[in-house]
């Protein structure tokens, strides 16, 4: 069991209205952001619930947009994103969904540059947290929390002991893991947050597992 710690509890410094609405809309868009692992030249963002009712009045589009940017929740920037992001080239749109879509403070971000794609969900889930649970189409859970590796490889027996134990050879703690796959011997993708901070030699050893495809990283929570 997870204990909370302060940030959960009191939420991130930040510039806004509201830690669900505009901190934890920023911290998702930075998730994303970090995901597809440079500035993107278009930017589909779907909202759902709250979140479509409100985002214009509680500034959630600024917010989302300026972490897309990679401003951080008390990042002056966030209440000019949108002009930022005018002058950068960038080509955003909002859309309202509907249907299924879980927690009411949820969006779905699309980010493209080039050839490169990248399609993540998540919700704003209350004091500035956030919990991702779609990358990719895979389903996967992460919170931002904590030092988080997304690995995309292929499916094969013994791949995920192989990713864990050299993990644990480097010394690194696993505070959460989950897997989806496409089907067997396919394309799958693991998250793991970690207690450690990711270091360059980390990812590089990774990268050089038999069948590993990518290695990306989200680390959101400054450190000291």
């Amino acid at each position: 069991m997870r204990f909370k710690d302060v940030f959960a509890i009191i939420g991130p410094a930040m510039v806004g209205p509201s830690s669900s609405h505009t901190a934890g809309a920023a911290r998702l868009g930075r998730a994303a952001r970090q995901l597809l692992g440079c500035q993107p030249e278009q930017v589909v963002i779907t909202f759902y619930g709250s979140f479509a009712e409100t985002y214009k009045g509680h500034c959630t589009d600024l917010a989302i947009v300026g972490g897309i940017l990679d401003y951080d929740t008390d990042d002056s920037r966030l209440v000019t994103s949108m002009e930022d992001a005018e002058k950068m080239g960038i080509q955003i749109t909002f859309k309202v969904g509907f249907g299924n879509y879980g927690h009411p403070n949820t969006a779905n971000i699309v980010l493209k540059h080039g050839d490169k794609e990248l399609t993540m969900k998540g919700a704003s889930i209350g004091g500035g947290n956030i919990e991702v649970s779609k990358v990719d189409g895979y389903d996967v859970r992460f919170t931002g929390n904590y030092s988080t590796l997304v690995i995309t490889h292929i499916d094969r027996p013994g791949m995920l002991a192989e990713i864990t134990g050299l993990l644990q050879r480097e010394g690194v703690n696993i505070g959460h893991l989950s897997l989806d796959r496409k089907g067997r011997s396919g394309e799958a993708l693991t998250v793991i947050e970690i207690d450690n901070p990711i270091t360059s030699k980390l990812i590089q050893e990774l990268q050089e597992m038999q069948q590993v495809k990518e290695v990306r990283t989200v680390e959101l929570m400054k450190r000291g």
